[in-house]
């Protein structure tokens, strides 16, 4: 996930507002004691979440893939005073780890967790989102960009997660892996989709930003 040079990297970092305590607590926690650390949004993403989360002021986030709750706490900085965010996760294991910091969060009674196959939980959820991220299984992203794009306000937006998969996407040489060749055709899916006005940032390792007409 590295595209910029490491030391222009920490420059970024070092004029980034700082993340909170709680959310330095979670980061340094995760990183000890989770596997796969690296699948947390981090200081400089999380900031860039926040800050988007601010500047749309949503009522309704859904958030596929909470992995140990980094990022659905820095959306939720952005939630008006009667806002909620629901984050889905098929992970039980990690269930009481993030439940313990939620529950530390000033956002903790706007925060809706709910452990379940988000295939099936979508279809149930009788709400209109103002922002949806996906961050979940790269094999469903087509499925759950099409699964909630009616469940999107006009004008709402939905983030995408990994969608350069670590430059895999701009691979021409060897095997392509399944996973890359759906990222690829996810983005392709975006590009190509009239209802949604779109760009993808280079940033950490890919954010597709859709907005829908």
């Amino acid at each position: 996930m590295e595209f910029i040079d490491q030391s222009l990297d920490d420059y970024c970092g070092a004029h980034t507002t700082a993340e909170s305590a709680l959310l330095a607590k979670l980061n340094r926690d995760t990183h000890v004691n989770i596997l796969q650390p690296r699948m947390l949004s981090g200081h400089f993403q999380g900031r860039l979440l926040s800050l988007l989360s601010k500047m749309i002021r949503p009522e309704r986030i859904l958030e596929i893939g909470t992995y140990t709750g980094y990022s659905a706490l820095c959306m939720a900085e952005g939630l008006t005073e009667t806002g909620k965010i629901i984050t889905l996760d098929i992970n039980a294991q990690l269930e009481d780890f993030v439940r313990s910091y939620i529950s530390e969060s000033e956002y903790a009674s706007k925060v809706d967790y709910r452990i379940c196959n988000a295939m099936e939980e979508i279809p149930q959820l009788n709400e209109q989102f103002d922002l949806v991220f996906i961050d979940a299984d790269k094999m469903n992203y087509i499925n759950y960009y099409n699964l909630v794009f009616d469940q999107v306000k006009p004008g709402g937006y939905i983030f995408s997660d990994n969608v350069l998969w670590s430059g895999k996407v701009v691979q021409t040489e060897g095997k392509i892996d399944k996973d890359t060749q759906l990222l690829k055709e996810f983005n392709q899916l975006i590009q190509n989709d009239p209802r949604v006005e779109n760009i993808l940032l280079p940033i950490r390792d890919g954010i597709m930003i859709a907005r829908k007409r």
